[in-house]
C-alpha cells in the first residue's frame, strides 16, 4: 500500500512544517479522494487520520493569525489614535 499517507509514529507527521496554504491544499486533495470513494478501507482510514491532523493544523494557524491582528482604535473625532490587540471574546 504505497499510496497511503504517512501516518506512522510521530506527533505531527510533518504537518507542523507545512504552511497554512500547503496544509489546506493537501486537506482538499484528501477530501476529493475520500468523496470519490475509490480508496480501500485501510487507505480511507489513513487519509481521514491525515486529514484530521491537517484540519487541526489549519485551525491552529488561523487562531494564531487571528491573535496577531490588531484593531485600529479611533478617537472621538474618528481619527486613528493607536492600536489594540484583537479580542475574539
Amino acid at each position: 500500500m504505497t499510496d497511503q499517507p504517512n501516518t506512522s509514529a510521530g506527533s505531527d507527521n510533518g504537518v507542523d512544517d507545512l504552511s497554512f496554504e500547503a496544509a489546506l491544499e493537501e486537506l482538499e486533495a484528501i477530501v476529493r479522494k475520500l468523496e470519490a470513494g475509490e480508496e480501500s478501507l485501510d487507505a480511507s482510514i489513513a487519509l481521514y487520520q491525515r486529514g484530521e491532523q491537517l484540519k487541526k493544523h489549519c485551525e491552529a494557524r488561523l487562531k494564531a493569525a487571528r491573535e496577531k491582528i490588531e484593531q485600529i482604535t479611533l478617537g472621538a473625532d474618528g481619527q486613528p489614535t493607536g492600536t489594540a490587540e484583537y479580542d475574539a471574546g
